[in-house]
């Protein structure tokens, strides 16, 4: 029997909601629905545990994970399924790199380091990356704050012997996904692109705060368009009311045979948790069948599912 893999995740928000939910589901269920790769190296979708948990709200600190996972602001529904309680008290995480030690200390039964936390906090995303190697385990950064895209921490992660997967989700079916497969089947069917634009708008408190700390996302988003030249990526907005839908609007303009005008415009409406949490499903068993395998280092397996993977621009 295939022994089942150890997670722990930073920040107990909507994406951490929709693994742990999903988790439960699919086990529950045996549904295949909404999966993308049943089997990954021999681990099913079910083949994960949540053994650690870090957030910084003091609402959650000392909860079970499956009690703070509900806890507002958090805002992802919940799912048909029954949710035992994990056993998982949530730890108080990381705000800098003071307590490096302690963090990696409590990683002492995980093989993953999952980091859920919200972007724009380039420092504490890279103590955590600090405490996934002084623990052992591989680091996945779901964040557009640069780990993965800095060729220091490659080469530390390589030279241990631990995998280091990131930068940035490329949500399951969202706006950078879509945008993307417009733009290459512009370029393969002979158009040319004049303008194009995305606008996305969520309810989340990840939208809440890429609104405040836009930082390094838009360079992210625009990692992930082939041709971002003539690509506009607007400022993201945050309307509480959307909960965790995310509604996302695009528009291409370009020219085809005779310089003819041709437009499309599209709108998306997803669950954005959902998303990032059928991708993290994938990233964590490459992680970790890279990590039992003794592979340190960008795993290139991982690049589909990335927005920023390493080489593209901070």
């Amino acid at each position: 029997m295939i022994k089942r893999v150890r997670v722990a995740v930073v920040g107990v928000g909507n994406n951490t909601s929709a693994l742990v939910q999903g988790l439960a589901l699919y086990r529950q269920s045996g549904s295949l629905v909404g999966i993308r790769r049943e089997m990954i190296d021999g681990l099913g979708v079910g083949d994960i545990d949540v053994v650690a948990a870090f957030a910084t709200s003091e609402e959650k600190i000392g909860r079970d994970l499956t009690e703070a996972i509900f806890l507002p602001p958090n805002n992802f529904p919940r799912l048909s399924c029954d949710l035992p309680r994990a056993g998982v008290p949530v730890t108080k995480g990381l705000v800098d790199a003071t307590g490096v030690g302690r963090v990696a200390a409590a990683l002492a039964e995980a093989e993953v380091l999952l980091y859920s936390a919200p972007s724009g906090r380039p420092e504490t995303a890279q103590a955590y990356a600090e405490a996934a190697q002084t623990a052992g385990v591989a680091f996945i950064n779901t964040t557009s704050d640069p780990v993965a895209r800095d060729p220091g921490w490659i080469d530390r992660f390589e030279a241990a012997g631990l995998p280091l997967l990131g930068d940035d989700l490329a949500s399951q079916f969202g706006t950078s996904v879509l945008h993307d497969a417009l733009l290459r089947l512009l370029q393969e069917r002979g158009l040319t692109l004049d303008s194009s634009y995305q606008v996305n708008l969520g309810g989340t408190e990840d939208f809440r705060n890429l609104v405040e700390n836009p930082n390094t996302k838009k360079q992210s988003k625009l990692n992930a368009l082939s041709g971002a030249n003539g690509v506009e990526v607007a400022p993201l907005g945050y309307l509480p009311h959307l909960a965790s839908q995310k509604v996302a609007h695009l528009n291409l303009e370009a020219r085809g045979w005779g310089e003819t005008a041709v437009s499309l415009d599209v709108k998306l409406k997803v669950h954005d948790p959902s998303g990032a949490a059928g991708v993290n499903i994938d990233l964590i068993r490459i992680a970790a069948s890279a990590l039992r395998g003794g592979r340190g280092g960008y795993r290139a397996e991982a690049t589909s599912l990335l927005k920023s993977p390493p080489g593209t621009a901070v």
